[in-house]
């Protein structure tokens, strides 16, 4: 950008930085969200709710198959494993 641009937008960099930085949150919590290890451990907190009877199958299997679609998702993608099409 030039000189004149960048004495005009000024006023807005407050705000071009606090998208920087939402943006910035956003693709940490995503590879949170699909980090395999984070996804196996979710699933095995949910097999041992199942073992003790605080959720029936029904919701076991429900849950399950979200995990499952997460880890799908990240393994497929990259995000969460810092390869692939993860953003860096």
């Amino acid at each position: 950008m030039g000189l004149i641009s960048e004495v005009l937008l000024l006023p807005f960099a407050p705000v071009r930085g606090s998208a920087w930085v939402i943006g910035q949150v956003l693709h940490e919590a995503e590879r949170l969200y699909y980090d395999p290890a984070t996804v196996r451990s979710e699933l095995a907190q949910l097999e041992q709710q199942l073992e003790a009877g605080e959720i029936d199958d029904e919701e076991f299997d429900r849950r399950e198959d979200e995990l499952l679609d997460r880890l799908e998702t990240g393994l497929r993608t990259g995000v969460g494993t810092n390869n692939g099409t993860a953003r860096g």
